[in-house]
């Protein structure tokens, strides 16, 4: 099978691609070529100036776990001095980049095509950081591993603008990268180049694109993960595990107190494209840490049916209904990157206090959820690169 050409593979075989300077690349294990070699090491072989390599959340290795980076340093494999970006905005990442004395940046990571995702927000911060420092912009295009066809859930609520959240974009965007860039740019006007996938259509599910799939963070290991993420990382803003020290993340849900009555609830539903199993876990770390918990496994037996966040919403009405007295929201911890620390975490990762107040209320909250849409329907003129 052919796979699909990314912006980073391009670029290795066309370095006239991207102008010249002084070379500084946003980087982390997703940003390798089919083959398996990092980009970095791709581009200095093609003769790219590299000069600086910057990493996001869970560092350029990808070792750390949410909430945390890697220290700044030097590559081994390339030499290149590593700048650690998580947990810097505004002032402090401008003078992060400035001390690089890179003339353009060039962003490879590849996204999950959630709202909540940070690296989008990665992404966002250091346009405006080379914007404000009058630097080149460059984003090595990868394809949405849910595909581009369907867009899901919300758009974010500005007073709701988090580090899981700067724009008013939905839950499940349905966008790629480079496109994403073009929408944010539209109010950051920095010196922008999106180097394009060739082969890349809207339709395709990640498997049809014949590129191996990187873990972007320690707890997206697989295309199912990625899949079911748009609507169980809700429960990242409640205490209940979202299946985090397990080898099943944001797949098993469970806490203290849920019974059998919770998987037999959400098949009455009957949800589409995905059924779901009674079950127990420990995990082993993160919440309820060695604590043998009930709750779900979610089996998704149609991808393109399933509506992961009206099944993430569905889950939230149940175990609130079912289990009042143990559920309990979770507040965001306030860091340099995002000052917001108090509020209800899930204010932040719906994007507007709605959800939280409607299950409050013990109201059905699943109306909040507006029909699936092509992101041309949300979008308002912005451009698509891809048919």
């Amino acid at each position: 099978m052919s796979h699909v050409r990314t912006g980073a593979e391009r670029l290795a075989a066309d370095p006239d691609l991207l102008r010249g300077g002084r070379i500084g690349l946003v980087t982390n294990p997703t940003g390798v070529l089919p083959d398996l070699t990092p980009t970095a090491t791709a581009l200095r072989a093609a003769g790219v100036p590299l000069t600086a390599l910057f990493g996001p959340e869970h560092g350029i290795r990808g070792t750390a776990q949410a909430g945390f980076s890697e220290d700044s340093g030097r590559d081994p494999a390339t030499g290149l001095p590593v700048l650690d970006t998580y947990g810097r905005h505004g002032d402090a990442l401008d003078a992060l980049v400035a001390s690089s004395g890179v003339d353009t940046l060039v962003f490879d990571i590849a996204d999950v095509g959630t709202r909540f995702y940070t690296f989008v927000w990665t992404m966002h911060d250091l346009m405006k950081s080379a914007a404000r420092l009058g630097l080149r912009f460059a984003v090595l295009d990868r394809p949405n591993p849910l595909g581009g066809t369907r867009a899901e859930g919300p758009l974010l609520d500005p007073a709701c603008a988090s580090f899981v959240g700067r724009a008013a974009i939905p839950v499940r965007h349905g966008l790629t990268i480079g496109e994403l860039a073009l929408l944010l740019n539209e109010s950051i006007g920095v010196d922008l180049t999106v180097i394009v996938n060739e082969g890349w259509r809207r339709h395709m599910r990640f498997a049809d694109t014949g590129l191996p799939w990187i873990m972007p963070s320690v707890n997206m290991p697989t295309t199912e993960t990625a899949l079911a993420y748009p609507g169980t990382g809700l429960f990242e803003g409640t205490t209940a595990s979202e299946g985090r020290g397990t080898t099943r993340p944001f797949e098993l849900v469970g806490a203290p107190g849920l019974d059998a009555r919770f998987a037999a609830e959400l098949n009455r539903l009957g949800l589409p494209g995905v059924r779901f199993r009674d079950t127990w876990f420990t995990p082993a770390f993160g919440k309820h840490a060695g604590t043998a918990v009930r709750g779900v496994q979610l089996h998704v037996h149609d991808p393109v049916a399933f509506q992961p966040v009206l099944t993430g919403v569905s889950m939230l009405h149940v175990y609130h209904s079912q289990h009042p007295e143990g559920f309990a929201w979770t507040t965001a911890d306030a860091t340099e990157t995002d000052t917001t620390g108090g509020q209800h975490f899930m204010d932040l990762l719906w994007g507007s206090p709605s959800l939280r107040e409607r299950l409050d209320a013990g109201a059905d909250p699943r109306d909040l959820c507006p029909s699936p849409c092509h992101p041309e329907a949300w979008l308002s003129g912005g451009k698509l690169l891809y048919p």
